[in-house]
């Protein structure tokens, strides 16, 4: 018996998802991400970005595990861009760097709503 984070998958475009003014995805702060972040990944491929974001612990990075699990579950992606140095540095000691970070990352801006999706 396998415990599935997504109902049924439903393919859609590739969006980008801003974490929701989080600078940091540390214990506590994992759960508002995952509530709001899962229904996306179980809907679409996703990638998200990270740029805000300056601190990341070992509950961030289950988070971030949850999210590549559930997408993969639903027959999507699921990618990180513009990880900080800091956050980048983090995710290639624990070997994420190879699944997660997307290699086409792009730069939004700040000046608008914190998520957002783009069709790609």
């Amino acid at each position: 018996m396998t415990n599935t984070m997504c109902d049924q998958p439903v393919t859609g475009p590739i969006a980008a998802v801003e974490p929701l003014d989080l600078t940091e995805l540390v214990r506590g702060h994992d759960r508002r991400l995952l509530d709001r972040v899962t229904p996306l990944v179980c809907r679409q491929s996703l990638s998200l970005d990270l740029s805000s974001v300056q601190r990341i612990d070992a509950a961030g990075i289950t988070a971030l595990i949850a999210l590549y699990r559930a997408a993969q579950e639903a027959g999507h992606r699921f990618t990180v861009s513009n990880a900080s140095p800091r956050v980048a540095k983090i995710l290639a000691l624990v070997g994420l760097d190879r699944i997660l970070l997307s290699q086409n990352a792009v730069r939004t801006s700040h000046s608008g709503p914190r998520l957002r999706q783009y069709a790609a």
